[in-house]
């Protein structure tokens, strides 16, 4: 069971970074650029911060599922990631959009970016967690 807990929590870490990487650098790259006097200098940002945050999000996000879950497979673990994109890409992009003067489209590429994580690693979970019958993997 642990090496589940494991390649979950691994998979979300490289799955997520790599959607962070479009979220926030591909995508929205000039209007990041257009509103620089809001984000430190790329030099001062603390990347080994953000590496630790992603770890104890994909943990969390991997506990809650493969404890509280009865049923796990794609589908719940599609619902569950969807609820989890909803509730913090929300908050992140338009409670951040009430607050700090960023542009619209950072708010909504936040939001759709979090929808999106959280459907890919409720999928991920969904896969790696499946079990037959609804019985629990305690």
């Amino acid at each position: 069971m642990l090496k589940r807990y494991l390649l979950a929590v691994a998979g979300l870490f490289i799955i997520w970074s790599i959607l962070d990487f479009v979220i926030h650098i591909l995508i929205p790259g000039a209007s990041y650029k257009a509103t620089a006097q809001l984000w430190r200098p790329m030099g001062e940002m603390k990347i080994s911060l953000l590496y630790c945050v992603t770890i104890v999000c994909a943990t969390a996000f991997t506990l809650i599922y493969g404890k509280f879950f009865a049923i796990k497979n794609i589908g719940t673990g599609l619902k569950y990631g969807l609820a989890f994109g909803i509730a913090s890409g929300f908050s992140m992009g338009y409670g951040a959009f009430a607050i700090m003067p960023i542009p619209y489209n950072i708010a909504d590429t936040w939001f759709w970016g979090m929808m999106a994580k959280g459907a890919v690693g409720g999928l991920l979970l969904g896969l790696i967690f499946k079990n037959d019958g609804g019985e629990s993997d305690d």
